[in-house]
């Protein structure tokens, strides 16, 4: 284990012998840290707070600090982060509270940037990179390989779905649909089309691309169509494709509404 001597190490804490820590980390409670991973300079990790392997967090990050509630009182929930994720410098990502399920979760692979901040009880889905600054509100969702820009702003409650791209400076207050590309702030969120470069590059094939295409122009091109027919004729019409089933399901579980507006309208 290569442990600086300046590092201070709760005792409670588990490091796998593989780990890398160095000078001036602290490390205070039942944390739990796995193979190859590697604790920048300065950075804090505190709480119940498990790690998995191959993880980088850079310098000056604070890494499962008490939720910002103002109802938390000291229950040890927890903040999960899973293997391969690039935790970028002055990072903060905080664990949960105890209203739902007690713990915040980080995927794999994921690539958070310089300055971002996670707040208590998010979920964060694989291989998605938020930018500098971008910033989450408690209990926010993303999917995978969605893409927050620069100063990007989610409200609590909200959910971003699957290869969603957003695109810097944006404040979010509603869900975005996964597979599309948006911009704008709170009431002036506009969606410009399905997001096909990232879907190309994930190898995601023409067929699919196409199809989620089409059903962007029935969910926000036909206007003589209300959403609650919208949502069934793509239900009827393209059954056999996951894909769009999947962004027909994430309009039916929303609970605060879905960004509808387009940057024609």
């Amino acid at each position: 284990m290569n442990i600086h001597p300046t590092a201070v190490i709760d005792p409670r804490a588990q490091l796998d012998s593989s780990v890398i820590v160095e000078p001036y980390v602290f490390i205070d409670g039942p944390v739990k840290i796995g193979p190859e991973s590697r604790i920048g300079t300065h950075t804090v990790v505190s709480g119940h707070t498990t790690i998995g392997a191959r993880n980088t967090i850079g310098s000056f990050a604070t890494i499962g600090a008490p939720p910002q509630d103002t109802h938390y009182n000291g229950e040890p929930t927890e903040l999960i982060i899973g293997e391969g994720n690039q935790i970028r410098e002055y990072v903060s990502i905080h664990r949960a509270t105890a209203k739902a399920s007690g713990k915040t979760l980080i995927g794999d692979n994921n690539m958070i940037m310089a300055y971002s901040h996670i707040a208590h009880d998010c979920i964060i889905a694989d291989h998605v990179i938020m930018a500098n600054v971008a910033t989450l509100a408690g209990h926010v969702e993303i999917g995978s390989h969605a893409n927050l820009g620069g100063w990007v702003g989610v409200h609590q409650f909200c959910r971003i779905g699957d290869y969603a791209y957003i695109g810097g400076m944006s404040g979010i207050g509603l869900d975005v649909p996964p597979y599309v590309i948006m911009e704008g702030t709170r009431n002036q969120m506009r969606i410009a089309g399905i997001n096909k470069i990232g879907l190309r590059r994930s190898g995601m094939d023409r067929e699919t691309i196409k199809n989620l295409e089409d059903a962007f122009k029935i969910l926000f091109r036909s206007p003589e169509l209300l959403l609650k027919d919208s949502l069934a004729k793509l239900e009827e019409e393209m059954k056999d494709c996951l894909e769009v089933q999947l962004m027909v399901d994430f309009f039916r579980t929303s609970k605060r509404g879905v960004v509808k507006r387009t940057i024609d309208d």
